[in-house]
């Protein structure tokens, strides 16, 4: 009779004694799990460090106690606080122009007044330059800037009007990464040559901030929230240092959250390699479990003997993950770094270590406990029937409840990482659907070679294309694994290749590719007369007025804030407008609503045409009215079209526009566009510009494209690094199913050469399937990737994909040549094996 008392030290007796001879195959199938806990552990822990650098650099970060800014510099408050100090920045995009070789380019000018930042220095080389630059015409420059044009200290920088000496290298401003400074790298003078400069003028787009540091017990956080409206009013942004540290935590908290989740799927493609080798085990256990059975122990007892077996060897290998993840944390930093504004170092995160080792503890159990419930059911008749074991294992309607826990698990953990019920549930969702996809591919391959089985193929070709639907078989597991872990780093590479390619599409043809701005009326014709001496053709001229919207309907500003059921954002009235007037379209609109209006009617409401999305955020149609104030004159509007608008070209492209006859005397800048063929013929016209027009500002697409480049490939390098883990995985997860399988492969082997098959044909054999596995494997990973980029594309980039054919050949071959290669190398001690093994083996 079972006893059905649960003796646990005799559990854990039996569940060490039956490792004996067993425990390098339990640890091998729990290494499955060893990179995700590795790559959780490495993500948490500097997640954590992260947090405590930015808690405990917060004002380094800002810089200052208190920020406030300003789109003019005019605008002001009264600081009711004890100020020890203050500074002030004006921040603008310029062209800087290098005189030691005539390099010019489109750079973010900083003017300083005062002492900032307060707190942590100005990373400036040499150190003495952060007071030199303010005892005369000097200036600092970014070191990315300088090693572009071969710059060094000494030689002078343009700036507008004036010419300065560079006299630092900039190597950082506080509250910058890496990645920011180079799309907008950075030219610091002082503030007293601001004016010389002749950059700011009425519709410069500048902004100024006032740095405050104040006495020691002064609350900033409470002067802001009590003069809340008083910043509204004036269009004022203030800043202190907990709002700096919470939307600094908040930005990289979500780019931990991110990388979290990437280490997730490495984990959930281990756990599938778990349940996958824990059932091959508990297979090969079903006579060891049923003699147990006939000796009186219960069919928990079995269970329970066999899940402490599991659970021990999966506390080792999370500690093993562990201890990994403490290695890869000392590189993240490494690998952040141009994404990070702050130094952080590498010290232990005990708790994030022990979260690592207890999820790996709950996973590598949970993912097992499916193949292990199957052993409360095995009969002790199978110590006389194990050949049938197979069959003999009825299903259990509590896989049902593992399987609600599992899920659930994947919930609540991206729950945990997200931070958002919603969000959690769709990547949930997505990750099943994956699955699900991957999983009714691999039901699919089997179904198709058993129903079309090629029966005229040689015995070598027939039986690699057996062992997919056999007994034991690795389709499911493998194409789960690589071809989840293929999906995610080909993903990466795609979008990262159509966000290039959108770029560069604009640059292709006869479209512009160079853009011409802050040009002043008394400059347009000179501008027009170089462009002939230099052979390139004006493609397109657009004035542009800067304006403030006063009203939407009957609805101003003082009563959307008023009446909360007027659901108005507050910068739709505060924001700066710039819009142009024209008599026809250009050729990147087109009208997709009302009617386009050339010229406007004296005495009549203004007819304008609104971009369709942005007239979407401001809830209006056609036929509305909106008041616009243009330098204090106020004037009554009616929109009388929505505009489709291609952004994705290099072109004067506005969210509003006028009908002629209305701005043309309003104070204005203008734009041009032009095409130049070559970037030797860009670089020497934008000198021209440049020495002739030191105000007039160039945006080259070439330079964009090559930023967009360098951005989105230092974006890129991060996932894959983290994407490396789940193909990692996906290999560990191959070397480890074969592995385990090896007694079922010897046995085989050994029957096939026993039937007289040469080692070259099991070597075939062995190789072919493998072939046809990773195959398999690698095009789901691509199809999937295809499917996700297609809907990122049309969704998120509103753009067409189309994936060029190198990069899929490339990745085809490289995942499907490791297949092979592993599965051959950890097969290999089977192929060779004399037909006596098969004897020794039933021994």
């Amino acid at each position: 009779m079972e006893n059905n008392k649960v003796n646990w030290s005799w559990l854990w007796k039996m569940a060490w004694r039956d490792t004996r001879k067993n425990r390098s195959r339990l640890l091998l199938f729990i290494s499955s799990i060893v990179l995700g806990i590795a790559a959780i552990v490495a993500i948490n822990s500097f997640g954590d460090n992260l947090t405590r650098e930015i808690n405990n650099q917060a004002k380094e970060l800002l810089g200052a106690d208190l920020s406030i800014e300003a789109r003019d510099d005019t605008s002001s408050i009264q600081i009711s606080m004890p100020i020890l100090d203050s500074a002030k920045v004006a921040v603008f995009a310029s062209m800087a122009s290098f005189s030691s070789n005539d390099g010019a380019r489109l750079t973010q000018i900083r003017a300083i007044r005062g002492a900032y930042p307060f707190y942590g220095p100005l990373a400036v080389q040499p150190l003495e330059a952060r007071e030199e630059f303010f005892t005369g015409q000097k200036a600092l420059v970014d070191r990315t800037l300088m090693m572009q044009y071969d710059a060094k200290i000494g030689d002078s920088v343009n700036v507008g009007a004036l010419s300065f000496e560079i006299v630092g290298i900039l190597d950082g401003i506080p509250g910058q990464s890496g990645i920011v400074a180079s799309v907008a790298p950075a030219v610091i003078i002082p503030w007293d040559y601001l004016e010389g400069t002749k950059l700011v003028r009425r519709g410069s787009r500048v902004e100024y901030t006032s740095y405050y540091q104040l006495a020691d017990g002064t609350d900033p956080d409470k002067w802001v929230e009590e003069n809340a409206d008083a910043l509204r009013d004036k269009v004022l942004r203030a800043d202190t240092v907990e709002e700096r540290k919470e939307s600094t935590n908040r930005a990289f908290g979500n780019l931990n959250k991110f990388l979290g989740l990437v280490a997730f799927v490495a984990l959930l493609l281990g756990c599938v390699g778990v349940a996958s080798s824990v059932f091959i085990y508990i297979r090969e256990k079903i006579t060891t479990v049923a003699i147990l059975r006939c000796l009186g122990v219960s069919g928990l007892q079995a269970f329970l003997i066999y899940v402490i077996q599991i659970g021990l060897m999966g506390f080792i290998g999370s500690i093993i993950g562990a201890l990994m993840g403490i290695g890869v944390q000392q590189l993240l930093p490494l690998v952040l770094k141009d994404f990070l504004p702050i130094a952080v170092d590498t010290s232990l995160s005990y708790p994030s270590i022990f979260f690592g080792i207890g999820t790996g503890l709950i996973v590598s159990i949970l993912f097992a406990l499916p193949p292990l419930i199957q052993i409360r059911n095995a009969s002790p008749l199978l110590t006389i029937r194990a050949e049938s074991s197979a069959t003999s294992v009825e299903k259990d309607w509590l896989n049902w409840v593992v399987y609600a826990l599992i899920i659930g698990f994947i919930f609540l953990f991206a729950y945990n990482q997200i931070g958002a019920w919603r969000e959690a549930f769709f990547f949930t969702l997505a990750l099943l659907v994956a699955i699900g996809i991957i999983a009714l591919i691999s039901k699919l391959v089997m179904w198709l070679v058993r129903r079309f089985f090629p029966v005229s193929w040689g015995f070598v070709w027939r039986q690699s294309l057996a062992n997919l639907y056999r007994p034991h078989n690795q389709t499911l597991v493998l194409l789960a694994t690589i071809g989840l872990g293929t999906a995610l780093v080909s993903t990466v590479f795609y979008v990262q290749d159509l966000l290039v390619s959108e770029v560069a599409l604009s640059s292709k043809d006869e479209r512009p590719n160079l853009l011409l701005f802050d040009i002043q009326n008394n400059q347009v014709e000179s501008i027009k007369q170089l462009m002939e001496e230099s052979e390139l053709e004006v493609l397109q001229s657009d004035p542009v007025v800067n304006m403030r919207l006063l009203q939407i309907k009957d609805v101003t500003r003082q009563m959307a804030r008023e009446d909360s059921t007027i659901r108005m954002r507050d910068g739709i009235f505060t924001r700066e407008y710039r819009v142009s007037y024209r008599a026809a379209l250009s050729d990147t609109e087109s009208i997709v609503k009302g009617e386009w209006i050339s010229f406007a009617n004296p005495g009549e409401a203004i007819p304008i045409s609104i971009e369709e999305g942005f007239a979407n955020s401001m809830k209006v149609d056609v036929g509305d009215s909106l008041v616009f104030d243009v330098q204090g004159v106020p004037m009554l509007c009616q929109v009388a079209s929505f505009r489709k608008v291609d952004w994705n070209r290099v072109s004067s492209n506005f969210l509003v526009t006028f009908p002629a006859g209305v701005l043309e005397n309003a104070p204005q800048f203008h734009i041009i566009t032009t095409r130049v063929p070559s970037p030797m013929v860009s670089a020497k016209f934008q000198q021209a510009v440049v020495r002739n027009f030191p105000t007039v500002s160039i945006v080259d697409l070439g330079q964009i494209l090559a930023t967009v480049e360098e951005v989105l490939s230092k974006i890129a390098f991060v996932i894959r690094f983290m994407a490396l883990f789940s193909i990692l995985t996906g290999l560990v997860v191959l070397m480890g199913s074969v592995t385990l399988s090896k007694f079922q492969r010897l046995k085989e082997s050994v029957l096939l050469r026993t039937l007289g098959s040469s080692q070259k044909q099991i070597l075939i054999i062995t190789l072919f399937e493998y072939f046809i596995l990773g195959s398999l494997a690698s095009l789901t990973g691509i199809l999937l990737a295809f499917a996700s980029t297609a809907i990122l594309a049309k969704y998120s980039f509103d753009a067409v994909f189309q994936p060029a054919s190198l990069p899929v050949v490339i990745t085809y071959l490289l995942i499907t040549s490791l297949t092979m290669f592993i599965g051959y190398w950890n097969s290999r001690g089977v192929i060779g094996r004399p037909p006596l093994e098969i004897l020794r083996a039933e021994v």
